[in-house]
């Protein structure tokens, strides 16, 4: 087990883990700390604890100090400053023609360097546009192009369940989502309805999966034979959620009750059902 603590630079931004070395850091302070992208300033959001070695990426930097009040003034004029930026690098894409959408700014604290984020269909050849920034900046410029999942993390916006993005609230990383979610979850396949504003399948469709992927171990599927109360049938409907089968009733074509899945036992065909003591996955 190490020593870290946990930071992170932008708002529902990925977290980053440090050595606290000797400081006392706790949660809320900011520390200045050195990045793959240079100096930068950022908020703790766990203090000291402890995490397997394993999921600790080699080398472990160590904080470099507290920041201080001016530390926090410059990291909000730069906050200020990149808005400028940003209206400078948009002229300057449309100036040269390029098919490109610039996505967010970023200054490093010392300002050694600016990194412009942005998204396009295909490979951009950009130099041209790097010497008019670096003239205009005079500093170093990075652009980095980027995803539409990251996008929508960066602008944020409501989904449509009226609720703000996961990515831009408290999804750290991407996970990876698939059609066969939305299948063994029972969603419409109409794509307007399963995907988020960024296009992708919606990220919360992997948040329930786990238990989805469970009920239908140990949930009679359709066309299964089950015993029930009223004599043998044929599950017509599942409802996994509610742990209900609607069965078709033997020697009958019309009759059909619904059953809870404990009213039933499970005889053959459709799928194999798991013996009761399987483990329920955790969710």
């Amino acid at each position: 087990m190490t020593k870290v603590i946990s930071v992170r630079f932008k708002q529902a931004g990925k977290q980053y883990y440090f050595a606290p070395g000797e400081l006392e850091i706790v949660k809320g302070d900011h520390v200045i700390v050195e990045t793959a992208r240079g100096t930068e300033c950022g908020e703790v959001v766990q203090g000291v604890h402890e995490v397997p070695d394993a999921s600790i990426v080699k080398p472990l930097k160590t904080v470099t100090r507290m920041a201080d009040a001016v530390d926090v003034r410059r990291m909000e004029k730069n906050r200020a400053d990149e808005k400028h930026a940003f209206e400078v690098c948009t002229e300057r894409i449309q100036k040269h023609g390029l098919d490109m959408k610039l996505v967010d700014v970023e200054y490093t604290l010392d300002r050694s360097k600016i990194l412009f984020y942005f998204t396009a269909d295909g490979r951009i050849d950009f130099r041209e546009l790097v010497k008019d920034l670096a003239g205009v900046f005079r500093t170093r410029i990075e652009l980095r192009q980027i995803g539409v999942r990251d996008e929508s993390k960066m602008l944020g916006g409501l989904g449509i369940c009226g609720q703000p993005f996961c990515c831009s609230r408290f999804l750290k990383d991407f996970q990876p989502v698939s059609i066969k979610m939305a299948k063994e979850q029972g969603l419409s396949l109409n794509p307007t309805k399963i995907s988020g504003s960024c296009g992708r399948l919606m990220c919360c469709l992997a948040y329930e999966q786990p238990a989805y992927e469970y009920l239908n171990r140990v949930t009679p599927g359709v066309g299964s034979v089950v015993k029930t109360p009223e004599g043998e049938g044929t599950v017509v409907e599942v409802n996994v959620i509610a742990g209900s089968l609607r069965v078709r009733l033997e020697g009958s074509t019309t009759v059909f009750k619904t059953f809870h899945k404990s009213e039933c036992q499970y005889l053959r065909g459709g799928k194999r059902v798991p013996q009761p003591e399987e483990p329920e996955p955790e969710v």
